[in-house]
């Protein structure tokens, strides 16, 4: 198995998680030590945990120390391989033959051919970060074509042949769990879980997301996230959603609410279900309360 002990300057996880927050992702040791070898090892990152987490936030600002482009490959039910892969532009094609007449013509050659995220990145490894994202949405079938690619890093395109990646690609996947993977694509990954981040993590990153958020109104948000979280709600807010909430309540109370009036009213950016909302409703006041004493 190559090694690679340095990546772009990269000789550590402690180096690798100053670079993240350089690229304004603030990792915690666990997903810097297991980025760190994933990269190191050419091996895929696999990383799991509930929405919002900063999963696929992490993917790109991998891709941003790297220096590389992000490709991505959004998983859904009923992805197939010309989705991930490649696919010929059948009406292009026809075209040349109409127009080509009694001569002879290659349709299969490059100028027909429709790239895909995963041929994208095994033709160029070394300039992209591929990112598989919500791998969990796509069906049994998908993940075993999937297990071939991460094994080999190569497909074979029967019209010209097989495409080998030049060294091993940096792939990352996220899965938000909604059902279990494959053992046998779990062995090929270096695996991390990422939990919600306690509230010092949390409202470290909202400042850091959120430059015009005091740290007052960053931990309050953070308090009132947390206590959300605990709730039977079917989406329950994310890193994002409360960077948004502090975002949007520090606007309102710039432009005249008062707390903690700003955060009630700009709560539709941190909780975005009609029944969530509703059952939250008339706790809201006591939360909030709570959150920004």
């Amino acid at each position: 198995m190559p090694v690679r002990s340095n990546i772009v300057g990269i000789d550590s996880p402690e180096a690798l998680e100053r670079a993240l927050r350089a690229a304004y992702y603030l990792a915690d040791d666990g997903i810097a030590t297991a980025s760190y070898l994933s990269l190191a090892l050419g091996k895929p990152l696999l990383l799991e945990g509930a929405p919002g987490v900063g999963k696929t936030e992490a993917a790109k600002a991998i891709a941003a120390v790297l220096g590389r482009r992000l490709i991505r490959l959004q998983c859904y039910e009923g992805i197939d391989a010309a989705a991930a892969l490649y696919e010929w532009n059948y009406p292009r094609q026809m075209l040349a033959i109409r127009q080509a007449g009694e001569e002879s013509i290659d349709i299969y050659g490059e100028s027909f051919l429709i790239e895909r995220p995963m041929l994208a990145a095994l033709r160029a490894p070394d300039a992209t970060v591929l990112l598989i994202d919500e791998i969990d949405r796509a069906d049994q079938e998908f993940e075993a074509f999937l297990l071939e690619f991460l094994s080999d890093f190569q497909i074979s395109i029967p019209e010209r042949g097989t495409v080998r990646a030049t060294e091993h690609p940096v792939v990352v996947l996220t899965s938000n769990r909604t059902r279990d993977l494959h053992e046998a694509l779990r062995r090929r990954c270096v695996y991390h879980w990422i939990d919600y981040p306690n509230a010092e993590r949390e409202a470290r990153i909202v400042m850091m997301r959120a430059s015009s958020v005091a740290e007052a109104t960053a931990r309050a948000v953070v308090a009132a996230v947390g206590r959300l979280r605990r709730e039977p709600l079917s989406k329950a807010p994310g890193i994002a959603e409360a960077v948004d909430w502090a975002e949007a309540a520090t606007l309102l109370n710039k432009g005249g609410a008062r707390w903690p009036d700003a955060f009630k009213r700009s709560i539709g950016v941190a909780l975005k279900d009609e029944e969530d909302l509703h059952f939250i409703s008339p706790r809201l006041d006591a939360i909030i309360a709570e959150a920004a004493a």
